[in-house]
Protein backbone atom coordinates (compact mmCIF):
# COMPACT_ATOMS: atom_id res chain seq x y z
CA UNK A 1 0.00 0.00 0.00
CA UNK A 2 1.65 3.19 -0.98
CA UNK A 3 -0.30 5.08 1.57
CA UNK A 4 1.26 3.85 3.91
CA UNK A 5 5.18 4.62 3.17
CA UNK A 6 6.34 1.13 4.67
CA UNK A 7 3.90 2.26 7.37
CA UNK A 8 7.03 3.52 9.61
CA UNK A 9 6.63 7.14 11.57
CA UNK A 10 9.53 9.03 11.72
CA UNK A 11 10.38 9.44 15.32
CA UNK A 12 10.53 12.74 16.37
CA UNK A 13 13.56 14.11 17.30
CA UNK A 14 13.99 13.50 21.31
CA UNK A 15 16.26 15.85 22.80
CA UNK A 16 18.84 13.26 24.47
CA UNK A 17 19.81 16.20 26.93
CA UNK A 18 16.11 16.59 28.18
CA UNK A 19 15.77 12.67 28.35
CA UNK A 20 18.47 12.38 30.74
CA UNK A 21 17.31 14.23 34.35
CA UNK A 22 18.88 11.76 37.00
CA UNK A 23 21.54 13.73 39.07
CA UNK A 24 18.98 16.20 39.47
CA UNK A 25 18.24 15.38 42.45
CA UNK A 26 22.14 15.26 43.94
CA UNK A 27 22.14 18.61 45.09
CA UNK A 28 24.93 18.08 47.35
CA UNK A 29 27.72 15.53 47.63
CA UNK A 30 29.65 15.11 50.79
CA UNK A 31 31.20 12.67 53.07
CA UNK A 32 29.45 11.53 56.00
CA UNK A 33 29.99 12.71 59.26
CA UNK A 34 29.19 10.99 63.20
CA UNK A 35 25.85 13.33 63.03
CA UNK A 36 24.10 12.56 59.86
CA UNK A 37 25.46 8.99 59.45
CA UNK A 38 22.22 7.51 60.27
CA UNK A 39 19.86 9.71 58.42
CA UNK A 40 20.94 9.43 54.78
CA UNK A 41 22.85 7.63 52.81
CA UNK A 42 26.53 9.48 52.09
CA UNK A 43 29.63 9.04 49.94
CA UNK A 44 32.88 7.86 51.05
CA UNK A 45 35.19 10.92 52.55
CA UNK A 46 37.93 9.92 49.59
CA UNK A 47 35.44 10.45 47.24
CA UNK A 48 33.41 13.73 48.50
CA UNK A 49 35.57 15.93 46.95
CA UNK A 50 36.03 14.89 43.41
CA UNK A 51 31.84 14.18 43.25
CA UNK A 52 31.51 17.54 44.53
CA UNK A 53 33.34 18.75 42.22
CA UNK A 54 31.67 16.81 39.33
CA UNK A 55 28.13 18.02 40.20
CA UNK A 56 29.18 21.83 40.41
CA UNK A 57 30.92 21.34 36.85
CA UNK A 58 27.47 19.78 35.57
CA UNK A 59 25.64 22.79 37.39
CA UNK A 60 28.21 24.75 35.70
CA UNK A 61 27.23 23.10 31.92
CA UNK A 62 31.16 22.22 32.00
CA UNK A 63 30.48 18.52 31.23
CA UNK A 64 33.92 17.57 30.20
CA UNK A 65 35.60 19.03 33.77
CA UNK A 66 32.53 16.78 35.58
CA UNK A 67 33.49 13.91 33.40
CA UNK A 68 37.16 14.13 34.53
CA UNK A 69 36.01 14.51 37.80
CA UNK A 70 34.09 11.67 37.85
CA UNK A 71 37.09 9.58 36.13
CA UNK A 72 39.42 10.50 39.46
CA UNK A 73 36.59 9.65 41.58
CA UNK A 74 35.73 6.21 40.00
CA UNK A 75 39.65 5.46 40.28
CA UNK A 76 39.69 5.68 43.90
CA UNK A 77 38.73 2.19 45.61
CA UNK A 78 37.08 0.50 47.92
CA UNK A 79 33.73 2.57 47.01
CA UNK A 80 30.28 1.36 48.62
CA UNK A 81 27.06 0.36 46.25
CA UNK A 82 26.07 4.15 47.15
CA UNK A 83 29.67 5.68 45.25
CA UNK A 84 28.60 3.80 42.53
CA UNK A 85 25.14 4.57 42.56
CA UNK A 86 26.35 8.59 42.46
CA UNK A 87 29.10 8.29 40.06
CA UNK A 88 26.49 6.53 38.09
CA UNK A 89 23.59 9.65 38.59
CA UNK A 90 26.42 12.03 37.36
CA UNK A 91 28.34 10.73 34.79
CA UNK A 92 24.67 9.85 33.08
CA UNK A 93 23.75 13.35 33.27
CA UNK A 94 27.14 14.94 31.48
CA UNK A 95 27.43 11.73 29.05
CA UNK A 96 23.99 13.08 27.81
CA UNK A 97 24.51 16.72 27.96
CA UNK A 98 27.62 15.55 25.64
CA UNK A 99 25.46 13.35 23.21
CA UNK A 100 27.68 10.30 24.49
CA UNK A 101 24.72 8.03 24.43
CA UNK A 102 26.45 4.90 24.93
CA UNK A 103 28.07 6.09 27.84
CA UNK A 104 24.90 7.50 29.11
CA UNK A 105 23.26 4.81 28.40
CA UNK A 106 25.50 2.31 30.39
CA UNK A 107 25.45 4.39 33.25
CA UNK A 108 21.92 4.79 33.22
CA UNK A 109 20.99 1.17 33.07
CA UNK A 110 23.82 0.35 35.83
CA UNK A 111 21.22 2.39 38.18
CA UNK A 112 18.18 0.80 37.45
CA UNK A 113 19.11 -2.52 39.79
CA UNK A 114 20.76 -0.05 42.65
CA UNK A 115 19.06 0.37 46.06
CA UNK A 116 18.88 3.93 45.76
CA UNK A 117 17.22 4.29 42.65
CA UNK A 118 13.63 5.79 43.88
CA UNK A 119 10.97 2.95 42.94
CA UNK A 120 8.64 5.60 41.71
CA UNK A 121 11.34 6.61 38.85
CA UNK A 122 11.71 2.88 37.25
CA UNK A 123 8.95 3.57 34.93
CA UNK A 124 10.34 6.92 33.49
CA UNK A 125 14.02 5.70 32.97
CA UNK A 126 13.06 2.53 31.58
CA UNK A 127 11.38 4.75 29.26
CA UNK A 128 14.59 6.87 28.65
CA UNK A 129 16.21 3.64 28.01
CA UNK A 130 14.17 2.26 25.62
CA UNK A 131 14.38 6.09 23.65
CA UNK A 132 17.54 5.95 23.93
CA UNK A 133 18.57 2.31 22.94
CA UNK A 134 16.15 3.25 19.77
CA UNK A 135 18.34 5.57 18.67
CA UNK A 136 21.58 3.43 19.31
CA UNK A 137 20.10 0.63 17.30
CA UNK A 138 19.95 -1.55 20.16
CA UNK A 139 16.28 -2.76 19.61
CA UNK A 140 16.28 -5.69 21.47
CA UNK A 141 16.78 -3.46 24.98
CA UNK A 142 14.81 -0.66 23.34
CA UNK A 143 11.40 -3.30 23.35
CA UNK A 144 13.03 -4.76 26.77
CA UNK A 145 13.18 -1.47 28.63
CA UNK A 146 9.93 0.17 26.46
CA UNK A 147 7.58 -3.06 27.61
CA UNK A 148 8.72 -2.41 31.49
CA UNK A 149 8.19 0.84 30.85
CA UNK A 150 4.70 0.24 30.20
CA UNK A 151 4.27 -2.29 32.92
CA UNK A 152 5.49 0.20 34.95
CA UNK A 153 2.40 3.03 33.91
CA UNK A 154 4.73 5.02 31.41
CA UNK A 155 2.18 3.65 28.57
CA UNK A 156 1.84 6.79 26.98
CA UNK A 157 2.48 7.25 22.50
CA UNK A 158 5.94 7.88 22.78
CA UNK A 159 7.21 4.46 24.22
CA UNK A 160 4.40 2.59 22.76
CA UNK A 161 5.60 4.35 19.51
CA UNK A 162 9.46 2.80 20.49
CA UNK A 163 8.80 -0.42 21.00
CA UNK A 164 6.22 -1.05 17.89
CA UNK A 165 8.86 0.45 15.64
CA UNK A 166 11.89 -1.44 17.16
CA UNK A 167 9.74 -4.58 16.64
CA UNK A 168 9.46 -3.69 13.05
CA UNK A 169 13.20 -2.49 12.62
CA UNK A 170 14.54 -5.44 13.68
CA UNK A 171 12.09 -7.29 10.88
CA UNK A 172 10.02 -8.92 13.73
CA UNK A 173 6.47 -8.50 11.80
CA UNK A 174 4.61 -10.84 14.00
CA UNK A 175 5.15 -8.96 17.10
CA UNK A 176 4.59 -5.36 15.28
CA UNK A 177 1.33 -6.29 14.23
CA UNK A 178 0.00 -7.89 18.09
CA UNK A 179 1.58 -4.70 19.39
CA UNK A 180 0.27 -2.12 17.50
CA UNK A 181 -3.23 -4.11 17.75
CA UNK A 182 -2.84 -4.52 21.57
CA UNK A 183 -2.15 -0.42 21.62
CA UNK A 184 -5.19 0.31 18.68
CA UNK A 185 -7.68 -1.88 20.82
CA UNK A 186 -6.61 -0.12 24.16
CA UNK A 187 -7.18 3.20 22.71
CA UNK A 188 -10.37 2.54 21.12
CA UNK A 189 -11.78 1.17 24.22
CA UNK A 190 -10.69 4.36 26.01
CA UNK A 191 -12.49 6.41 23.30
CA UNK A 192 -9.27 7.70 21.52
CA UNK A 193 -8.70 7.78 18.42
CA UNK A 194 -5.92 5.51 17.12
CA UNK A 195 -3.02 7.19 15.39
CA UNK A 196 -2.83 7.52 11.93
CA UNK A 197 0.97 6.48 11.74
CA UNK A 198 0.23 3.58 14.26
CA UNK A 199 -2.30 2.01 12.27
CA UNK A 200 0.08 2.87 9.17
CA UNK A 201 2.60 0.96 11.00
CA UNK A 202 0.35 -2.13 11.50
CA UNK A 203 -0.76 -1.88 7.51
CA UNK A 204 2.89 -2.43 6.95
CA UNK A 205 3.33 -5.70 9.05
CA UNK A 206 0.42 -6.65 8.01
CA UNK A 207 1.68 -6.29 4.59
CA UNK A 208 5.29 -8.17 5.18
CA UNK A 209 3.20 -10.64 6.73
CA UNK A 210 1.31 -11.30 3.84
CA UNK A 211 -2.01 -11.00 5.71
CA UNK A 212 -4.97 -9.73 3.74
CA UNK A 213 -7.63 -9.80 6.11
CA UNK A 214 -5.35 -7.91 8.63
CA UNK A 215 -4.72 -5.63 5.90
CA UNK A 216 -8.09 -4.95 5.21
CA UNK A 217 -9.11 -4.66 8.62
CA UNK A 218 -6.13 -1.98 9.36
CA UNK A 219 -7.80 -0.40 6.21
CA UNK A 220 -11.53 -0.49 7.71
CA UNK A 221 -9.95 1.63 10.72
CA UNK A 222 -8.14 3.90 8.69
CA UNK A 223 -11.41 5.09 6.73
CA UNK A 224 -13.40 5.22 10.32
CA UNK A 225 -10.85 7.41 12.31
CA UNK A 226 -8.60 8.84 9.31
CA UNK A 227 -10.65 9.06 6.73
CA UNK A 228 -8.65 10.25 3.54
CA UNK A 229 -9.50 9.77 0.28
CA UNK A 230 -6.37 7.19 -0.41
CA UNK A 231 -7.46 4.79 2.21
CA UNK A 232 -10.88 4.87 1.19
CA UNK A 233 -9.44 3.77 -2.61
CA UNK A 234 -7.48 1.28 -0.81
CA UNK A 235 -10.14 0.00 0.88
CA UNK A 236 -12.96 -0.22 -1.81
CA UNK A 237 -10.34 -1.58 -4.46
CA UNK A 238 -9.40 -4.43 -1.99
CA UNK A 239 -13.38 -5.30 -1.83
CA UNK A 240 -12.66 -5.86 -5.21
CA UNK A 241 -10.75 -8.62 -4.96
CA UNK A 242 -12.99 -10.08 -2.42
CA UNK A 243 -13.36 -14.06 -3.00
CA UNK A 244 -16.80 -15.06 -4.07
CA UNK A 245 -17.52 -12.07 -5.69
CA UNK A 246 -20.55 -11.90 -8.07
CA UNK A 247 -21.97 -9.86 -10.51
CA UNK A 248 -24.14 -8.00 -7.61
CA UNK A 249 -21.61 -7.54 -5.18
CA UNK A 250 -19.39 -5.78 -7.38
CA UNK A 251 -21.45 -3.72 -8.59
CA UNK A 252 -22.80 -2.77 -5.10
CA UNK A 253 -18.53 -2.68 -4.60
CA UNK A 254 -18.47 -0.05 -7.68
CA UNK A 255 -21.78 1.77 -5.78
CA UNK A 256 -19.11 2.61 -2.85
CA UNK A 257 -16.71 3.17 -4.58
CA UNK A 258 -18.65 6.40 -6.79
CA UNK A 259 -20.53 7.12 -3.47
CA UNK A 260 -17.03 7.79 -1.90
CA UNK A 261 -15.51 9.10 -5.57
CA UNK A 262 -12.56 6.70 -6.12
CA UNK A 263 -13.60 5.51 -9.23
CA UNK A 264 -10.13 6.32 -11.55
CA UNK A 265 -9.80 3.77 -13.79
CA UNK A 266 -11.75 4.51 -17.49
CA UNK A 267 -12.46 0.48 -16.87
CA UNK A 268 -14.18 1.08 -13.77
CA UNK A 269 -16.99 3.50 -15.24
CA UNK A 270 -17.31 0.97 -18.17
CA UNK A 271 -18.02 -1.67 -16.61
CA UNK A 272 -20.28 -0.25 -13.57
CA UNK A 273 -22.65 1.15 -16.29
CA UNK A 274 -22.71 -2.19 -18.13
CA UNK A 275 -23.83 -4.21 -14.82
CA UNK A 276 -26.28 -1.28 -13.78
CA UNK A 277 -27.88 -1.78 -17.49
CA UNK A 278 -27.87 -5.48 -16.88
CA UNK A 279 -29.48 -5.65 -13.73
CA UNK A 280 -32.05 -2.77 -14.47
CA UNK A 281 -30.79 0.11 -13.52
CA UNK A 282 -29.96 2.27 -16.59
CA UNK A 283 -30.57 5.48 -15.35
CA UNK A 284 -27.66 4.42 -12.77
CA UNK A 285 -25.49 3.66 -16.23
CA UNK A 286 -26.33 6.75 -17.89
CA UNK A 287 -25.16 8.79 -14.62
CA UNK A 288 -21.81 7.13 -13.94
CA UNK A 289 -20.75 7.59 -17.29
CA UNK A 290 -22.00 11.22 -17.29
CA UNK A 291 -19.80 11.60 -14.16
CA UNK A 292 -16.75 9.52 -16.13
CA UNK A 293 -17.26 12.18 -19.15
CA UNK A 294 -17.16 15.45 -16.98
CA UNK A 295 -13.90 14.05 -15.04
CA UNK A 296 -12.45 13.27 -18.20
CA UNK A 297 -11.52 9.81 -17.33
CA UNK A 298 -11.85 8.53 -20.87
CA UNK A 299 -8.31 10.09 -22.66
CA UNK A 300 -7.78 8.09 -25.32
CA UNK A 301 -10.18 7.92 -28.49
CA UNK A 302 -10.97 4.56 -28.65
CA UNK A 303 -12.23 4.44 -25.16
CA UNK A 304 -14.34 8.17 -25.55
CA UNK A 305 -16.22 6.19 -28.91
CA UNK A 306 -16.80 2.93 -26.92
CA UNK A 307 -18.39 5.25 -23.82
CA UNK A 308 -19.99 7.24 -25.97
CA UNK A 309 -22.33 4.76 -27.73
CA UNK A 310 -22.59 2.89 -24.64
CA UNK A 311 -24.05 6.36 -22.59
CA UNK A 312 -26.25 6.83 -25.88
CA UNK A 313 -27.59 3.21 -25.02
CA UNK A 314 -28.02 3.96 -21.48
CA UNK A 315 -30.12 7.32 -22.36
CA UNK A 316 -32.40 5.15 -24.45
CA UNK A 317 -32.88 2.69 -22.21
CA UNK A 318 -33.65 5.07 -19.35
CA UNK A 319 -35.81 6.97 -21.39
CA UNK A 320 -37.95 4.12 -21.92
CA UNK A 321 -37.52 2.84 -18.43
CA UNK A 322 -38.96 6.06 -17.16
CA UNK A 323 -41.43 5.88 -19.27
CA UNK A 324 -42.90 2.60 -18.19
CA UNK A 325 -42.82 3.26 -14.53
CA UNK A 326 -45.92 3.92 -13.29
CA UNK A 327 -47.15 0.78 -14.89
CA UNK A 328 -43.89 -1.24 -13.05
CA UNK A 329 -45.07 0.49 -9.68
CA UNK A 330 -48.64 -0.36 -10.07
CA UNK A 331 -47.98 -3.57 -11.02
CA UNK A 332 -45.83 -4.13 -8.24
CA UNK A 333 -48.11 -2.89 -6.17
CA UNK A 334 -50.71 -5.76 -6.90
CA UNK A 335 -48.05 -8.77 -6.70
CA UNK A 336 -48.12 -10.86 -3.94
CA UNK A 337 -44.12 -11.30 -2.93
CA UNK A 338 -41.54 -8.09 -3.15
CA UNK A 339 -39.76 -8.97 -5.90
CA UNK A 340 -41.18 -6.55 -8.29
CA UNK A 341 -41.32 -3.85 -5.45
CA UNK A 342 -37.31 -3.56 -5.59
CA UNK A 343 -37.01 -3.88 -9.14
CA UNK A 344 -39.23 -0.42 -9.20
CA UNK A 345 -37.06 0.94 -5.71
CA UNK A 346 -34.03 0.21 -7.89
CA UNK A 347 -34.65 1.92 -10.83
CA UNK A 348 -35.70 5.22 -8.65
CA UNK A 349 -32.74 4.77 -6.91
CA UNK A 350 -30.97 5.14 -10.74
CA UNK A 351 -33.08 8.55 -11.05
CA UNK A 352 -31.90 10.05 -7.61
CA UNK A 353 -35.40 10.06 -6.80
CA UNK A 354 -34.23 8.45 -3.40
CA UNK A 355 -37.87 8.62 -1.82
CA UNK A 356 -39.67 7.01 -4.03
CA UNK A 357 -36.82 4.71 -3.97
CA UNK A 358 -37.26 4.03 -0.38
CA UNK A 359 -40.50 3.73 -0.68
CA UNK A 360 -40.80 0.74 -3.05
CA UNK A 361 -37.61 -1.28 -1.50
CA UNK A 362 -39.40 -1.15 1.86
CA UNK A 363 -42.98 -2.19 0.76
CA UNK A 364 -41.16 -4.97 -1.36
CA UNK A 365 -39.38 -6.76 1.75
CA UNK A 366 -42.41 -6.05 3.81
CA UNK A 367 -44.26 -8.56 1.51
CA UNK A 368 -41.18 -11.01 2.11
CA UNK A 369 -40.17 -13.37 -0.51
CA UNK A 370 -37.56 -11.30 -2.10
CA UNK A 371 -35.10 -13.49 -4.10
CA UNK A 372 -31.76 -11.24 -2.93
CA UNK A 373 -32.70 -9.83 -0.18
CA UNK A 374 -29.64 -9.06 1.68
CA UNK A 375 -29.05 -6.30 -1.52
CA UNK A 376 -32.75 -5.34 -1.14
CA UNK A 377 -31.94 -4.19 2.52
CA UNK A 378 -28.49 -2.71 1.58
CA UNK A 379 -30.05 -0.78 -1.47
CA UNK A 380 -33.10 0.57 1.02
CA UNK A 381 -29.91 1.62 3.49
CA UNK A 382 -28.91 3.43 0.32
CA UNK A 383 -32.04 5.56 -0.72
CA UNK A 384 -32.63 6.73 2.93
CA UNK A 385 -29.42 7.69 3.57
CA UNK A 386 -29.45 9.69 -0.04
CA UNK A 387 -32.56 11.07 1.42
CA UNK A 388 -31.61 12.12 4.66
CA UNK A 389 -32.92 9.65 6.86
CA UNK A 390 -29.19 8.94 7.97
CA UNK A 391 -30.81 7.00 11.30
CA UNK A 392 -33.32 4.52 9.15
CA UNK A 393 -30.47 4.16 7.14
CA UNK A 394 -27.83 2.61 10.00
CA UNK A 395 -30.13 -0.16 10.68
CA UNK A 396 -30.92 -1.03 7.12
CA UNK A 397 -27.31 -1.69 6.70
CA UNK A 398 -27.28 -3.02 9.82
CA UNK A 399 -29.75 -5.67 8.72
CA UNK A 400 -27.87 -6.69 5.62
CA UNK A 401 -26.82 -10.69 6.33
CA UNK A 402 -26.16 -13.55 4.22
CA UNK A 403 -24.00 -12.36 2.17
CA UNK A 404 -20.12 -11.85 3.66
CA UNK A 405 -19.57 -9.22 0.69
CA UNK A 406 -22.92 -7.56 0.73
CA UNK A 407 -21.91 -7.48 4.61
CA UNK A 408 -18.89 -5.81 4.32
CA UNK A 409 -19.95 -3.40 2.17
CA UNK A 410 -23.00 -2.64 4.27
CA UNK A 411 -20.41 -1.73 7.45
CA UNK A 412 -18.67 0.28 5.15
CA UNK A 413 -21.93 2.02 3.60
CA UNK A 414 -22.36 2.65 7.95
CA UNK A 415 -18.88 3.84 8.42
CA UNK A 416 -19.14 6.51 5.74
CA UNK A 417 -22.86 7.72 6.45
CA UNK A 418 -21.29 8.46 9.93
CA UNK A 419 -18.60 10.78 8.11
CA UNK A 420 -21.56 12.26 6.21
Amino acid sequence: MNSSKNGLKRLMAWDVCATLVVGASLTTVHAADDKDKEKKPNVSAKLAKPLKAALDANNAKKYSEALAKIKEAEAINPKTPYDEYVINELSAYAYGRTNDLPNAEKSMEANMTSQYTPQSELADRAKRLAIINYQLKNYDKAIDFGTKAIKGGENDEQTYTVVSQAYYLKNDFKNTKTFTEQYIDSEIKAGKAPKEDTLLLEQSACAKLDDEDCITKTLEKLVTYHPKTEYWQNLVYSMFQAQNQNDRSLMNTYRLASEVDVLKKPEDYTEMAQLAIEQGSPGEAQKILEKGFQKNVFTDARSQDKNKRLLASAQKAAEADKQSLGKAGTEADAAATGDKDVGVGLAYLGYSQYDKAAEFLDKGLKKGSVKNEAEARLLLGIAQLKSGKKDDAMKSFKQVKGDPNLERIANLWSLHAKQA
